[in-house]
Order: C-alpha cells, then structure tokens, then sequence
C-alpha cells in the first residue's frame, strides 16, 4: 500500500534531477525520467492510492499517438521526420517498453488530462532522442488532439480490444467445457432442487446445460455492447467542436487504428454525445456485470453440488487442488469457485462506480472518466482471467457421482408429482406426506394403499422419463 507522506517528497530531495518548464514555471523532474513537468506535478498532487492504469490502457495510448503521428505526417500537417520520430516512441509505449514512465494515480484530473499530458511527455522526449531534435509534447505528440477526445477514444480502444481478444474467447472456453460436461452428464438423474427443496427430478447434464447458455448469452451481450465501444470520440478535441483538428484529420487516425487492431472502430456520429456522456461504457459495464452474475451462480451452484464429501449432497466431485484448512487435516475446499465469487463481487462494484462516474458528466465533459477506465477495464481483466482458470482448473476436471445422484433421486418424495394426473394434487400431497412420516417410499404407500397397480406405478414413477416432461401414463 502507497504511503502518501512519502510520496509528496519532492524530486528536490534527490539527487538527480533536471529543472522543466511549463505554463506554470519550473519544477524538478527525475532526471532519466521521459516525462516532464506537467506529470511531475500531476504525481505531487495526486499522491492518493499507488493505483496505475494497465497495459491494455497505456496500449491504447500509444496505439491513438502512432497513428495520429501518422496521418499528420502523411497530410503534411508535421515535418516528416518528427512525425516518423513520433510514431516511432508512440510504438515503443503501446509495445510496453516504457510503462515505468507512466507514473500517475488513477485518482487525479476527471478528463484524464494529467494521464494524456504523461503520453505526450514521454512520447516527445523519447522521439526527440530517437531523431536527435526537439519535440513538442503539445504542438506535436498532441496535434490536431484533445485529452477531452483522446482519453475517451483511448477507454474505448482498449476495452473493445480487451473483450474481443480476451474476455469473448475466455468465455467462449468456458461455455463449450460446461457444454462438453453437459453431454457427459446426460444420463445422470438426480433430484430437482427449488428454494434448496426437493423438486421434481432432472439430470446433471440439463443442469450444466443452463449454466452452459448463461455463458454464451453473457458472450451474446458483451458483443452487443461493442457496437458501443467501437464509436470513438476521437475528432472532436475540447469540446465536440474538432477546433484545430484539420479536416479528415481524425477520420484517418481512425482508420489507422482499425487497420492496426482488426475492429470496426468509427468515428462518432455526435461527438458532443461522445464527449459529454459516458453511456457506452455504462452499457458495457453492465454487460459485464450480468457476466459476473451469471458466473457467481453458476460456481454457487457447483459449491451446492459437491458440498460434503459425505454430509452434503455430493452429487459432484471437484478436483482438488490443495488442503482447506490448517486445523483439520484432509479437508478440501471448492477454492476455484469461490475466487470466481470474489471476482464477480468486485466486478458488481465496479460497475456501481461506472454507472455512477457515467451519471457525472456535466454539460460537455464527463469528469470522471479515469475512475470509468480504470474500472471498466479491470472487470474485463478480471472476468477474462477468472473464466479461464474455472475453465482449467475446474470444470474440465468435474465428475459425477452417480450413485450418490441415484440414491437422493429414488429418495425424493417430490417424484410424486408426476402421479398429479392420475391421483390428482390432494391425493398426492396426502401419499407424500405419509411416506415423509413413516419413512418409506411413495411407491411402497400407492402399493399399500391399492391406488395403482404395480405396472402402472413403476411406469410413472421412471424417474428418467420424468426428466423429459410431459404426461407420463
């Protein structure tokens, strides 16, 4: 954890430092240090949690500045060597090279001025080195740009990225191993279970079979989400208006940044929309929830079913994977799905903090879009991460017991049910609750009672043919 007193030391109290200047005068900047004096007061007064933004976002950053050195340099709005220069360290940065130079908390100025301004720094004093002239982080890392339009556009770049690349195809694994264990477990009749109470019986296989489609609607939703994602803010600089940058100048940035990462990223359509609200990220902050919803109860329901191994129902067997307690020796716990618990505890929080940074944009910029970045992003990570090792680690290596399946299921009273048609509810409910208190069977209380004949009975009361619905007669 960052202790803030410290980190308000000032670089004068190193020894190693050079003086930088900007509007504001001079301030003293670690002197191997890319960035310059506009970071370096951003790291002064935001000394408030050691959180930084991820690679996928410093990515993005790199990605937008690249292509923006490009396009300016193709259209002859930048010298061609300091442009190439540009693009150059703008490649460096998304390739990861410098991610130490990116120093700022992710609590500091709501436009993500401060996180722009660390690009453009360290972009122009690396391309400076690589051409061996100066450059500007402003007139040239930063031409025919906005914070106002690059953070937004840089949230979207990376999160579309991050689910088509990550999180979909992690999902995806997911959904096709619960579908595999789906067919393995087709035969397997068990009881039905409604509010933790014995239901009409099913078989494991349907049951993995519904966690399989939760998977594979959360994919449908996050898709549907990036339709969103994909519209970048990108054109119009400070406040929507695309004042001083040149015309066809973001359309082309664009289009380099589709090409580069194989999205179908396009310029928005309302850039004061873009700007001014937040509501695509909202939208897909929500989509992740819901991801997270569907993977708590799934692996809930695995907890459910293994829980035991002898006084619980145990109707599955998870690998084990390591001792659960310090004090009693041989016990093991279900530690893959309650990591997945915990991941989709965080990721619902986030999206609290999402939806409530997307409801604080005011008149032509929202001001809270680090906290939305930072947030959106890392529920992305940590679904992609958190599906992949349930996938692994888990599912791929679930087993049925079924004999322990079998037993619960012939001991169901709720198999009654299927008798409705023939004895009707009252008669039913009378057969169940007297077999409830004798502890016998409800075939041995119709029998006793001469309500069926044998034949009959044993016809309707196949529990297999239960799981298949309808009318059994």
């Amino acid at each position: 954890m960052s202790d803030p007193d410290r980190s308000r030391s000032s670089p004068e109290e190193a020894a190693d430092v050079r003086i930088e200047r900007d509007s504001m005068g001079g301030v003293a900047v670690p002197s191997e240090a890319l960035y310059g004096a506009s970071t370096q007061r951003a790291v002064e007064n935001f000394p408030i949690s050691g959180l930084r933004f991820g690679r996928r976002f410093i990515w993005a950053l790199g990605l937008i500045k690249g292509a923006a050195a490009r396009a300016a340099g193709e259209a002859g709005f930048l010298p061609e060597d300091i442009a190439s220069a540009v693009e150059r360290a703008a490649a460096e940065v998304a390739e990861g090279l410098h991610d130490d130079q990116f120093v700022l908390d992710v609590f500091q100025t709501g436009s993500g001025t401060s996180t722009n301004t660390n690009a453009n720094e360290v972009i122009a004093n690396r391309a400076a080195r690589l051409l061996g002239g100066a450059v500007h982080p402003n007139d040239h890392v930063n031409f025919g740009q906005s914070s106002n339009d690059v953070f937004p556009t840089a949230v979207h770049v990376a999160a579309a990225s991050a689910v088509r690349e990550d999180l979909a195809p992690a999902l995806e694994g997911l959904a096709r191993s619960l579908e595999e264990k789906a067919a393995e477990f087709a035969d397997v009749v068990k009881s039905g279970r409604t509010h933790l109470m014995d239901a009409a019986p099913v078989t494991l296989g349907q049951e993995f079979s519904a966690y399989g489609v939760q998977v594979r609607r959360g994919v449908e939703r996050l898709r549907a989400a990036l339709a969103g994602l994909d519209e970048l803010a990108l054109g119009g600089t400070a406040v929507g208006t695309g004042l001083n940058a040149p015309a066809g100048f973001a359309p082309a940035v664009i289009g380099l940044i589709a090409a580069e990462t194989g999205c179908p990223f396009r310029e928005a359509e309302n850039h004061f929309e873009a700007q001014a609200a937040k509501d695509a990220a909202v939208m897909a902050s929500g989509a992740l929830k819901t991801v997270a919803v569907s993977l708590f109860k799934i692996v809930n329901d695995l907890r459910w079913l293994s829980s035991g191994p002898r006084t619980g129902l145990a109707e599955i067997r998870l690998p084990p994977l390591q001792p659960g307690s310090s004090i009693m020796p041989g016990k093991v716990n279900p530690v893959i799905p309650e990591m997945v618990m915990q991941v989709a505890a965080q990721v619902i929080g986030n999206d609290a903090a999402v939806t409530w940074g997307g409801a604080n944009g005011n008149l032509e910029l929202n001001v809270m879009m680090p906290l939305i970045a930072r947030n959106l992003l890392e529920s992305i990570e940590l679904l992609a991460n958190a599906a992949a090792v349930l996938r692994e680690r888990c599912v791929e290596g679930i087993e049925a017991d079924r004999t322990r399946a079998a037993e619960l299921a012939e001991a169901n009273l709720i198999a009654v049910t299927a008798l409705n048609p023939r004895l009707g509810y009252d008669k039913g409910a009378e057969v169940a609750k007297e077999a409830f208190a004798s502890g016998r069977t409800i075939r041995e209380v119709v029998l006793e009672k001469g309500l069926l004949d044998p034949d009959e009975l044993d016809r309707i009361l196949d529990l297999e043919r239960m799981t298949e619905g309808g009318v059994l007669s």
